[in-house]
């Protein structure tokens, strides 16, 4: 019987992550040690790598998601693994887990099987507190914002405009829409308050976007908090908390260090989610990445219709970055989901399901061919996985331009990706990325969002609630026009309605909302029913986690 994630980790043998640094040249004096297995990497290393060369940069992104689950983090970790074993010096560069998804519905974000990023445990819970500083800078500038209006209110801050919210790294719904300031006339001015998941705040996208502490100051000083009685804006800036805030963020800025279960070496850093933030790895360490390896593997959350786009137009765009190839994550098992196979039958062969399925996998590459990046589509492998199912797969991809390999990283580790290291190694010799963004800078927000709307969920149209048209007008007045769009939309679908699997037409995208986040340089508009505070489900992961006299852990997957 195959043994469980957190078993696999916690059986294996790591390195000291002195020894996974030296293989890339780092010194001992260069790492800041969180115990023998992580490590952040110094501000002195990057000043001596800087002008390095930059390695090849991959991408791995998916189709939606599934209750079958896809192995995108899985694949990355295989991959990087595998392109060692082919002498290739590989990175990995990944995000934080949020403690939400582990204690919910979906587990951790440390890969799985036999590619997997290690300590597993540390990494899914505590890690190096980089997600406890985030979430207190957060909740600073709140205390710091309600102590201004009960001393006075110098700025006039129109308390029925503010915008800033509270954060917590956890599903917790009933935080969602909250009253604060009850009590007496001590404690504060009453108002209705909201909090965020801290993977869906402002700071944790500033975090990933900054590429060092002035540009992180400067950013957060850039932090819309409210707008006074004249509807201008009023920043962490004018609060005068940028200073604190920065202190509190000074450790949490530095890239972390950890290895796979091969010692393969991986920078795990920020965790933006997504579906409702630009849900990818931090600049600073994909930067980092590129300065010391031949080659960095790195991920972009969710679909490539979310993860992947964001990618490209926000963090691309922000960065500099220009991506050589892309791996395209799917999976037989949620193919055939996508075909309306129920999750009980998946494991039956049944070509007219994944004929109607691959519709989404069809829709995803032509999503990543836009943006003139090569693309390799893998086959995440499953024992039920059949011979034909897998061929027709294959031709599919091949008949699209596109290459293919079927990957078994989960079972072998880099034994089992290097098929998929090979086509990717062949692509970066053979095809040259003509990398471009899917729309400029002065095109206005509306075109952006419809943009998107149309060439990447396949949408005819967008709708706009009557608050959101207001804010779209008001964000241009601002001078915020030229910014990109983080669209927050639902995994599970192409479209803005979760139910709609494959390749939805005939619908339109509604924006119900929409919001600056000034400091991360982008504008939020949020699609749909989406969530900034998740919950918990019925049964939540949380219920089958624990840890015995000894202090092992079980229960995290």
């Amino acid at each position: 019987m195959m043994k469980t994630d957190i078993e696999i980790a916690q059986e294996a043998a790591l390195a000291p992550i002195t020894e996974v640094a030296k293989a890339l040249s780092i010194s001992p004096d260069e790492l800041e040690l969180y115990g023998k297995y992580k490590a952040k990497l110094s501000d002195e290393l990057w000043e001596r790598v800087k002008d390095n060369p930059d390695g090849k940069l991959v991408l791995v992104t998916a189709i939606n998601p599934t209750p079958a689950g896809e192995g995108k983090t899985t694949t990355t970790v295989g991959l990087g693994e595998a392109l060692a074993k082919l002498g290739k010096r590989s990175i990995i560069a990944l995000r934080e887990p949020s403690l939400g998804p582990c204690f919910g519905i979906k587990g951790g974000a440390a890969g799985g099987g036999y590619a997997q990023v290690v300590p597993m445990e540390d990494l899914n819970l505590h890690f190096t507190g980089d997600f406890h500083a985030i979430t207190s800078a957060n909740n600073l500038l709140a205390a710091l914002l309600d102590n201004h209006i009960q001393q006075g209110n110098a700025l006039g801050i129109d308390t029925r405009q503010i915008v800033w919210k509270r954060c917590l790294d956890m599903n917790d719904r009933v935080l969602r829409n909250i009253v604060v300031g009850l009590g007496n006339k001590m404690d504060g001015v009453v108002r209705e308050d909201h909090f965020v998941i801290t993977v869906a705040s402002e700071i944790m996208a500033i975090l990933c976007l900054a590429d060092g502490m002035q540009d992180l100051k400067d950013r957060l000083g850039k932090i819309i908090v409210a707008y006074n009685y004249n509807g201008d804006p009023v920043t962490a800036a004018d609060l005068h908390a940028v200073g604190a805030m920065a202190a509190l963020l000074k450790d949490a800025l530095k890239p972390n260090l950890i290895q796979t279960l091969e010692h393969t070496p991986a920078l795990v850093h920020g965790g933006p989610f997504a579906n409702i933030a630009h849900g990818c790895n931090s600049v600073r360490a994909t930067k980092m990445a590129l300065k010391m390896a031949d080659i960095a593997v790195t991920e972009a959350g969710f679909g490539a219709d979310l993860g992947a786009e964001k990618f490209f137009d926000i963090k691309c765009r922000k960065a500099g970055l220009h991506p050589d190839a892309v791996v395209l994550v799917a999976t037989v098992r949620a193919l055939k989901y996508n075909g309306g196979v129920a999750k009980a039958n998946l494991s039956e062969e049944n070509l007219d399901a994944l004929r109607k399925g691959i519709v989404n996998l069809e829709k995803h590459i032509e999503n990543l061919q836009k943006y003139g990046v090569p693309v390799v589509v893998t086959l995440n492998a499953f024992v039920s996985d059949t011979e034909a199912e897998i061929a027709f797969i294959r031709e599919f991809c091949e008949s699209r331009g596109c290459e293919f390999a079927l990957s078994e990283v989960w079972a072998k580790g880099g034994e089992g990706g290097i098929a998929l290291a090979e086509k990717v190694l062949k692509t970066l010799e053979e095809k040259k990325s003509d990398f471009r963004m899917l729309y400029e800078d002065h095109l206005s927000l509306k075109e952006k969002i419809e943009t998107i709307a149309k060439e990447i969920y396949g949408a005819d149209g967008v709708t706009y609630a009557p608050m959101a048209e207001k804010m779209l007008k008001k964000i241009e007045d601002l001078g915020f026009g030229d910014l990109p769009v983080c669209m927050a939309k639902n995994q599970y679908s192409l479209s803005d309605d979760a139910t709609k699997l494959g390749r939805p037409v005939g619908f339109t995208v509604n924006i119900r909302e929409v919001y600056v986040s000034a400091g991360a340089g982008f504008v939020v508009a949020l699609t749909g029913a989406i969530m900034t505070m998740p919950g918990l489900p019925k049964v939540p992961a949380a219920n089958g986690i624990d840890v015995n006299e000894d202090g092992v852990i079980t229960g995290l997957f």
